[in-house]
């Protein structure tokens, strides 16, 4: 009888919890997130998808994801529309998708991107997993 009851207040716990996991830290909007190894293996794989990242430009020149785009959140407003609306585009930045601005994805929400996908642990995080980046100027 304690199992059973253990199994559905479990149950009940990650079904509450899953709305605030899907946000992100972002209280009052509804983003999508990666785990930085879920986005490996989907490199490895060869999966086809645009990189963008949201760093500082100085910070991107030295050492970013393979193939990744540098548009710096400062320059995100003007340079929108260098983003597709139409196929998978993940974001990152240099820390925790919780750290992004808001205002960042309240610009992809006005602008209706609805393909737009924050890698949750950032580049540090992808960095701490000593998975490959490249290095040097672009």
């Amino acid at each position: 009888m304690i199992a059973v009851r253990l199994v559905v207040f479990l149950t009940l716990w990650v079904i509450a919890m899953f709305p605030l996991l899907s946000q992100a830290g972002h209280e009052n909007r509804d983003v999508t997130t990666i785990a930085a190894d879920r986005l490996k293996l989907l490199i490895d794989s060869g999966e086809k998808f645009i990189l963008i990242d949201l760093r500082p430009a100085k910070e991107f020149q030295e050492k970013r994801l393979a193939g990744s785009r540098s548009i710096p959140v400062t320059e995100l407003d003007k340079r929108l529309g260098e983003i597709p609306k139409s196929g998978r585009v993940v974001v990152y930045a240099a820390t925790a998708s919780n750290d992004i601005p808001d205002e960042v994805f309240q610009l992809f929400e006005d602008e209706r991107y609805k393909n737009v996908t924050v890698m949750l642990e950032g580049f540090q995080g992808w960095e701490k997993r000593k998975f490959p980046v490249e290095t040097g100027r672009r």
